[in-house]
């Protein structure tokens, strides 16, 4: 059942399911879900009584509790003022928001959150990085096989998590390059599409972004094999990913890094300056 379902007492689902091959995460779900049935217990609460008080069945309480669904952070705070655990429950809600998060999606988070430079190409999409929650959800949405909702909002809150980025200070230097055919494509309609352009603006006059458009009548150049993502660390340090080398693995040897960082430069030199990508982004704008 989705977020957005109803379990027996006619009230959102307090949580998501567990991927069961997220093994970390599983293991902080579990020990949350013992946590809460220890507390329970001590005050000589059934699962069916102790569901009442928070609102939530009995079988929803069971699953929590034997740490097959991840509980949403409001549901721990409620959970801690109806047993009196004095903040004991509640200060597992950081733990929680990290697990509800895709494997995948908190690795790439972590080595975001390291990285001091950045080099973006996306090729058939815009950057998620730079995506609004109505553009990514749109583009989940058309995913085939559909998703279910339940994951469709897993991976919809980790995407948004990762703007984190533009938050972080001292700042690090993110340089993108996306293809204009995205651009142009109104993915999920006329105002979801603007609200996707303004965005791009906004973070494009960001001091420590460079934004840059490759023109869909450029030559041939080094991104049209997919995506290029070159991480660096201020330990000196990199990792990156490219769809047309080394068989789309992360790579971190400087020769791999090399290449990619070649390729990317290429990609840099051929596409619009930042200026022009930005100016070129309101006359989309204004065609809208």
């Amino acid at each position: 059942m989705g977020v957005d379902g109803v379990d027996g007492v006619g009230t959102e689902e307090p949580g998501w399911d567990v991927d069961p091959e997220d093994e970390s995460g599983a293991a902080v779900v579990a020990t949350v879900g013992r946590q809460i049935k220890l507390w329970r217990e001590a005050k000589g609460l059934r699962a069916a009584e102790f569901g009442e008080m928070v609102g939530y069945g009995e079988d929803m309480i069971r699953k929590i509790e034997r740490g097959a669904r991840i509980p949403r952070p409001e549901f721990l705070d409620k959970v801690d003022e109806e047993l009196g655990a004095g903040g004991l429950i509640s200060a597992m809600k950081q733990d929680v928001v990290e697990v509800r998060y895709p494997k995948k999606v908190r690795t790439l988070k972590k080595l975001e959150a390291r990285a001091v430079e950045f080099g973006l190409y996306e090729s058939n999409s815009i950057h998620g990085l730079l995506q609004t929650p109505e553009h990514a959800r749109a583009l989940f949405e058309a995913g085939q096989p559909a998703y279910s909702e339940d994951d469709l909002e897993r991976m919809l809150a980790g995407r948004m998590a990762r703007r984190s980025v533009f938050e972080r200070s001292p700042a690090p230097a993110l340089s993108f390059v996306l293809e204009e055919a995205p651009l142009r494509r109104p993915v999920g309609g006329t105002m979801v599409w603007r609200q996707q352009l303004e965005r791009l603006l906004e973070v494009g006059q960001l001091r420590s972004v460079s934004l840059q458009v490759m023109p869909t009548h450029s030559d041939a150049h080094p991104g049209l094999d997919g995506r290029i993502e070159v991480l660096k660390f201020g330990d000196g340090t990199a990792v990156g990913r490219s769809d047309g080398a080394f068989n789309g693995r992360p790579v971190s040897e400087p020769k791999q890094l090399r290449i990619l960082e070649l390729r990317y430069g290429t990609i840099r030199a051929q596409a619009l300056t930042p200026r022009e990508s930005l100016a070129f982004i309101e006359q989309l704008l204004g065609e809208t």
